[in-house]
């Protein structure tokens, strides 16, 4: 069973006023790599620096391995931090800018040995990768490079918990996918707690054990990566983590909704009969057929080429959906769509219910050509249709 190791109790913060922190608590785990999730402004910076004892919560309380920490400075916890500016010293080399904290080190009251450090400063040089570095200018890295510098940098201290706020933040979009990677592989050769923030989703799904979703100052939701992604709790989760189709929906009973007054079957149970819900269905689970065997018809209003597959925007009673697929639909043309039981998810309304889902204006390109009109068919408009 995994061991606790810091513990926010109804922690609260507040600046000029206004609640930034809203009776946090959570538990973080040893050995874990959890992600504070969320947009600007959210608190999870600011819960970050919490138990980086950075900001002092004006109530609740941070225990650290069960020991109440409140009013233990930065310097005296077992924890180090990397921002998204590395703060290299640039005159000095690799390997003195992850030795300078071991120089500064005591141990029973004396310094540690220019053997110790140097033994210290190479295994780290080998868990980042860059073991021949060590006499390297570190202006003449490259950010990657630079990236690890300041990992092993803070690691090389052996903390407990390593907190990381947006530290890819500044890299370019392959050199951040290489480095996702490589914090992961870091974290679990080390075995040391990260504690990670970021508004990135894709930065949360690739390497996180846990994933904290916050808004607003509140945390929305906790989970696996695959738990967050296939049960969001509510429709900002939906929507902030990946894209999602958020509808309408009446749950007549277990198994079955109602969406655009047909029934699909799906696999939730456990709501109301005939409750007003939010339904989330992924693009990718959407299926293009012909027009005759669709269980929903609509017109094509916007099509982009990704690369692999196109995101497709599908206007259906007034409402655009995307869909993302490997068949190339014209703009103008009909289809019909396919949704297996598993690919419907259901939530209880929330107050982010009717902020997101809707397609209508999802790119400039987009709403250049949504004024193409949307045919009914009156055929649809008859009976249900049940899977």
């Amino acid at each position: 069973m995994p061991k606790e190791l810091i513990r926010l109790s109804n922690c609260a913060m507040a600046f000029d006023g206004e609640d930034v922190l809203k009776n946090i608590n959570l538990y973080f785990n040893d050995k874990e790599f959890l992600t504070l999730l969320g947009p600007s402004g959210c608190g999870k910076t600011t819960t970050l620096r919490i138990i980086g004892g950075f900001l002092k919560p004006i109530s609740g309380d941070v225990y650290f391995d069960g020991v109440r920490i409140n009013d233990v400075p930065p310097h005296k916890r077992a924890v180090n931090t990397i921002f998204q500016k590395y703060a290299l010293f640039p005159h000095l080399n690799v390997f003195e800018n992850i030795a300078f904290g071991l120089k500064l080190q005591r141990q029973n009251g004396k310094k540690l040995s220019k053997t110790e450090i140097s033994s210290r400063v190479f295994e780290m040089l080998d868990i980042v990768s860059l073991k021949g570095f060590e006499k390297r200018d570190v202006t003449s890295l490259s950010g990657g490079q630079q990236q690890r510098v300041a990992i092993a940098r803070a690691l090389v201290n052996r903390p407990k918990v390593l907190l990381l706020d947006e530290p890819l933040g500044a890299l370019d979009m392959r050199l951040r996918k290489d480095m996702q990677i490589e914090l992961k592989r870091i974290q679990q050769t080390t075995g040391i707690t990260f504690i990670y923030v970021t508004h990135d989703q894709e930065e949360a799904l690739a390497m996180s054990d846990t994933i904290v979703v916050m808004e607003s100052g509140e945390i929305q939701q906790i989970g696996t990566p695959e738990e967050i992604y296939n049960e969001p709790k509510n429709a900002f989760v939906a929507d902030f983590i990946g894209e999602s189709n958020i509808l309408d929906g009446v749950m007549h009973s277990d198994g079955l909704v109602e969406i655009f007054g047909r029934k699909f079957k799906c696999l939730d149970g456990g709501f109301k009969p005939m409750e007003l819900v939010d339904v989330v269905i992924r693009p990718e689970d959407i299926d293009i057929v012909d027009v005759s065997q669709g269980m929903l018809k609509g017109t094509v209003t916007g099509i982009t080429f990704r690369g692999v597959l196109y995101d497709i925007i599908v206007d259906f009673h007034g409402f655009k959906w995307l869909i993302q697929t490997t068949d190339l639909c014209p703009v103008g043309s009909k289809i019909g769509i396919k949704i297996d039981p598993d690919g419907i998810h259901i939530m209880h309304k929330s107050q982010f219910s009717g902020m997101f889902g809707d397609y209508s204006s999802f790119s400039d390109e987009y709403d250049e050509i949504s004024d193409v009109a949307y045919e009914f068919e009156p055929e649809e408009a008859e009976g249900n249709y049940e899977a």
